[in-house]
């Protein structure tokens, strides 16, 4: 970082299953006066899916990452390496820039906001092969939770669990989803600006509406899901490329026709979770 020197400055969180910690530091001297260092260590019996996933994080800010403006903040990435099983992450620390903001629920006028995060982001990678992230983006996507959906105490939903996927995996449009759109993972700014986003180890290919799906899900304050997708998809459209501008009424019709299997894909999942 061209600093004179450095000190740790706190943790900021552990890392799930005991896989490392997120610190900041701070940095005397240099362009930078803190940095975010994500160090991974996974235990002797890490899980192979786990373990992957930070090479998939790795990908996306070394070959993705740079891809995305304004309207989908993403931290920019200083330095990444690996020295056996352990890795780690130099990232822009999104608080000195300016998204310190960090809400555990999501009012509508918040909620809007990672919605145009979702839909810029989406937009600018619709139509992409996720080339050295997930194939199929998302932590809970079928073909990696077998032993969920053994566990699974719907019948019903459980016989109707390949079919949703095959219907989501099979989508005309498909593009990066960023895999674990949740309000901890979205950084706000004082104001009403764009906000930004963290916590990429689950980007990979599909519909955008998988993600909108899982934030939705999640939003309990009231229930005018039309309006939301209204806000998405409104937004979507002003962010497309210009190859793309002449398929939005297709798109939209796609993914508006495939929330309820999104969701109900999910519903799968938390069922075997549980």
């Amino acid at each position: 970082m061209g600093a004179r020197s450095a000190s740790r400055a706190g943790r900021i969180q552990s890392l799930w299953s005991g896989y490392g910690e997120v610190v900041r530091v701070r940095l005397d001297g240099g362009p930078e006066p803190t940095v975010i260092l994500k160090h991974v260590r996974p235990p002797p019996a890490a899980h192979p899916r786990k373990t992957r996933s930070y090479e998939v994080e790795g990908a996306w800010y070394s070959d993705w990452a740079p891809r995305c403006g304004p309207a989908s903040r993403v931290p920019r990435c200083f330095a990444h390496w690996t020295d056996g099983s352990e890795v780690v992450f130099v990232l822009e620390d999104l608080d000195a820039a300016g998204f310190a903001g960090r809400k555990r629920v999501l009012g509508a006028r918040e909620l809007d906001r990672c919605l145009d995060w979702l839909a810029s982001f989406h937009a600018t990678f619709l139509g992409q092969t996720p080339t050295g992230l997930w194939e199929v983006g998302t932590y809970w996507h079928l073909g990696t939770r077998p032993e969920e959906y053994a566990r699974m105490g719907d019948a019903s939903l459980k016989r109707e669990a390949p079919a949703l996927d095959a219907q989501l995996r099979g989508a005309r449009f498909q593009t990066l989803v960023h895999g674990d759109a949740k309000a901890a993972n979205f950084c706000f700014p004082k104001g009403d600006g764009p906000v930004a986003a963290v916590d990429f180890q689950y980007v990979g290919g599909g519909p955008g509406i998988r993600d909108v799906a899982y934030l939705l899900g999640a939003w309990t304050r009231t229930r005018d899901i039309d309006g939301r997708l209204d806000r998405y998809f409104t937004t979507l459209r002003s962010a497309l490329r210009a190859e793309h501008r002449g398929q939005a009424g297709a798109l939209e019709t796609e993914w508006r026709g495939l929330y309820a299997v999104a969701e109900r894909d999910f519903a799968r999942f938390l069922d075997g979770w549980r």
